[in-house]
């Protein structure tokens, strides 16, 4: 299992370049594949579209079961909200031997940490906004203990075509803890042509465009801007 990061090809670890130019076989997600097609040459190459996570999963272990060597391609870090897990409950499930290695690589949280600053200096929290495979309730539910613990919190897959209130939801649960004037973060399309980069408020966040490839963060009521920074000081003494 590979995690490739943003798909911009300066994300890729050394590792993960290696083990895609080692293997046979390549399988993954139609845009993950896009972003390695500079290693693909002469693979055999497996790839459907959203929602087949499983499928993608059965058909690594079973080229795998037949002697090739499988690159199951993940965006971000394949441990990180990937199908690190999936793959490890599949194999346990039908009782594949294949020889599993997870190849970690840059996930979007600490992608856009970089763009922003700093705001990730001190303890923190990652969340999806995603109750696809998860009750929203639940979700609500570590929402509402992060913002009271004073948390910076990473909001993963904020919003959807189909999934629109769950953004609003959070927005206000963490307006019952935090002044409106929390420095916040949007992050879209990091390490690609279309990367934008937002600095706001939280009161604020609502007004931006976010979709499903954006990740924001929302700054604890110690996460100060400086300048085009967000910085979540550590507590050094200057």
């Amino acid at each position: 299992m590979v995690g490739i990061g943003s798909g911009d090809p300066l994300d890729r670890t050394h590792k993960a370049e290696r083990a895609i130019a080692n293997a046979s076989v390549i399988v993954g997600y139609h845009r993950y594949v896009q972003l390695i097609e500079d290693l693909c040459a002469g693979k055999q190459i497996f790839q459907s579209g959203m929602r087949k996570e499983r499928d993608r999963c059965r058909i690594a272990l079973e080229q795998a079961a037949c002697g090739s060597r499988v690159a199951l391609i993940s965006s971000g870090d394949p441990g990180i909200y990937g199908m690190a897990g999936l793959l490890i409950e599949t194999a346990h499930h039908i009782g594949s031997k294949a020889a599993i290695e997870i190849i970690p690589g840059v996930t979007a949280g600490s992608s856009m940490a970089a763009r922003l600053g700093a705001p990730l200096m001190l303890d923190f929290a990652c969340i999806s906004l995603s109750d696809l495979l998860l009750p929203w309730q639940t979700i609500r539910h570590r929402l509402e203990h992060v913002a009271l613990a004073d948390l910076v919190c990473v909001l993963y897959n904020p919003r959807s075509m189909k999934r629109r209130h769950q953004l609003d939801d959070a927005v206000s649960i963490f307006l019952e803890h935090r002044p409106g004037t929390t420095p916040a973060g949007v992050a879209t399309a990091i390490g690609t042509q279309e990367e934008q980069v937002v600095l706001t408020t939280l009161d604020r966040l609502l007004e931006n465009d976010i979709g499903m490839r954006s990740t924001i963060v929302v700054g604890n009521t110690k996460t100060t801007r400086l300048d085009n920074w967000l910085v979540t000081p550590r507590g050094y003494s200057l």
